[in-house]
């Protein structure tokens, strides 16, 4: 009878043990569901005065979407215009597949999701934990000047919320300030489509501006890897990288300052 006894009392044991043990898991689960992180895109189509289009460039965009959806994060997409934003038809080739990119070929929810992003000037930056740029080379035109996105940004910074951005969306830091009126990359370690890579397609001459000069006028500390590889640096709350292979790694470092 003691044994019977015994027993029962371990079974009780065992499911209390993994009760609790389910709760935890569920409680963390649902603490990285609540991570709220608001994707801005370009809604510029227009790439200069050489009758071509641009938008922006579907891997910075898919790579950090698909990373940080997996983790558990909540996105919202937003553009300047809102609803569907413009996809760089180059970056549509085959020739810059990737596996991000393939699923996102693949995914008519997400699609979806693209075609109806929200107006900017409707975001709250208090509705959310931080905010992506995707590059491509629109935002070099639109929401390097927006004012929403200027005020947005400037906004999460002082709220000690993370910005990130990638390849050409660190032009986003072209007009944003401290609150002691310094360009916001003052002093601060960043990166962004290199010279030397923007003139490998030919664009140096159709680009309002360099980002690399960009940033290195407004006083950002400049550093860059080798052309076509992943490079992305964090300082502070600022993350950027430097092309669309970087775009991944500064997601991942999105998430880790999130959590």
């Amino acid at each position: 009878m003691n044994n019977l006894f015994v027993a029962i009392a371990v079974v009780i044991g065992l499911t209390s043990c993994n009760h609790k043990t389910e709760k935890k898991q569920t409680k963390e689960t649902a603490t990285i569901q609540t991570k709220q992180v608001l994707f801005v895109l370009t809604s510029h189509d227009k790439l200069g005065n050489t009758g071509e289009k641009t938008g922006f460039w579907i891997e910075e965009f898919a790579a950090p979407y698909y990373l940080l959806k997996d983790k558990g994060v909540q996105i919202t997409l937003a553009s300047p215009k809102g609803g569907q934003p413009p996809i760089d038809p180059k970056s549509a080739l085959s020739d810059f597949e990737t596996p991000a990119t393939i699923r996102f070929n693949e995914d008519k929810e997400t699609q979806n999701i693209l075609s109806k992003t929200v107006r900017l000037e409707s975001v709250n930056q208090a509705d959310f934990d931080a905010v992506f740029y995707p590059g491509g080379h629109g935002p070099l035109w639109d929401l390097s000047e927006d004012k929403n996105s200027i005020a947005l940004i400037e906004s999460f910074y002082n709220n000690n919320k993370p910005v990130a951005a990638v390849c050409h969306a660190p032009a986003i830091f072209k007009h944003t300030k401290n609150t002691n009126g310094t360009p916001l990359v003052t002093g601060k370690k960043v990166t962004g489509f290199s010279n030397t890579e923007e003139a490998a397609v030919q664009l140096t001459d159709v680009v309002p501006f360099l980002v690399e000069d960009m940033l290195t006028e407004n006083g950002g500390v400049y550093t860059k890897g080798n052309d076509w590889t992943s490079y992305a640096i964090e300082d502070g709350l600022l993350i950027t990288g430097q092309n669309p292979a970087s775009s991944e790694k500064v997601a991942e470092l999105l998430f880790k300052k999130l959590n």
